[in-house]
């Protein structure tokens, strides 16, 4: 995984249509699957356990177009911008 941080108020193009309500709001993708997209607490445990999760091949693959569509448009946008991944 390559950590991506895209801010939606500096960026908001990333996001089309989808309309981010709560933050923060995390998306993590094992090659052209989404394994999770959703708000996560604050709190530097939960995000690990999640990360680690994630890693050990332990969240499955989910079908939600929005993520999908989403996570094509934070690729194209890793793309076109020189300096990401950061």
């Amino acid at each position: 995984m390559t950590p991506v941080w895209v801010d939606i108020e500096d960026h908001d193009e990333v996001l089309g249509d989808l309309d981010i309500e709560t933050f923060p709001t995390l998306l993590m993708a094992r090659g052209d699957e989404v394994v999770f997209m959703g708000v996560v607490t604050p709190h530097a445990t939960t995000l690990e356990r999640l990360v680690v999760e994630a890693l050990a091949g332990g969240l499955k693959a989910g079908t939600d177009e929005e993520a999908l569509d989403l996570l094509e448009r934070v690729r194209a946008f890793m793309s076109a911008e020189q300096h990401w991944p950061a």
